[in-house]
């Protein structure tokens, strides 16, 4: 038996990068159904205001999009239904005592195949006031003309 590739990409989300400062990152399973695997081989995700929510003691991702499979046959899809995360008590119980206490959303990063399975990057994001967004466009120009210079020389 062949092993499989360790890590390929099937998704970012580039929209969280830009809405949060992102910190404390961690790596999840994420309970699927068949079909939905398949879809996401096909790369059909959104992460469209996707976040992760704490209920009696387990972890959910909320909002993601997983487009039905073509051909899935007579199995019924919920393309935005809530998909449990597969995290240690220890880590759900981390994660949601810092949400509570210090007002931090918990946002999906990436999801990706290891392995063979599916996993999801999670991280804690604090969001970003306008200001922030601008500091961050600033920073970004200055590093880009600092580039140009250094390639020039």
């Amino acid at each position: 038996m062949s092993k499989k590739s360790p890590s390929s990409s099937i998704a970012l989300n580039k929209k969280a990068r830009h809405l949060y400062e992102l910190d404390d990152f961690t790596e999840a399973g994420i309970s699927l159904i068949g079909p939905e695997v398949k879809s996401l081989r096909a790369g059909q995700v959104n992460f469209r205001d996707s976040y992760v929510d704490f209920r009696h003691g387990e972890a959910f991702l909320v909002g993601l999009h997983i487009a039905p499979y073509n051909n899935a046959g007579y199995v019924e899809q919920n393309p935005d239904r809530d998909r449990k995360l597969l995290l240690h008590a220890r880590e759900i119980h981390n994660l949601a005592a810092k949400v509570e206490q210090k007002g931090l959303t918990v946002v999906p990063v990436r999801l990706y195949f290891r392995y063979g399975r599916v996993k999801v990057e999670i991280a804690l994001g604090r969001g970003k006031k306008l200001y922030d967004h601008r500091n961050t466009l600033k920073q970004r120009a200055e590093e880009r003309d600092a580039q140009r210079d250094m390639a020039h020389r």
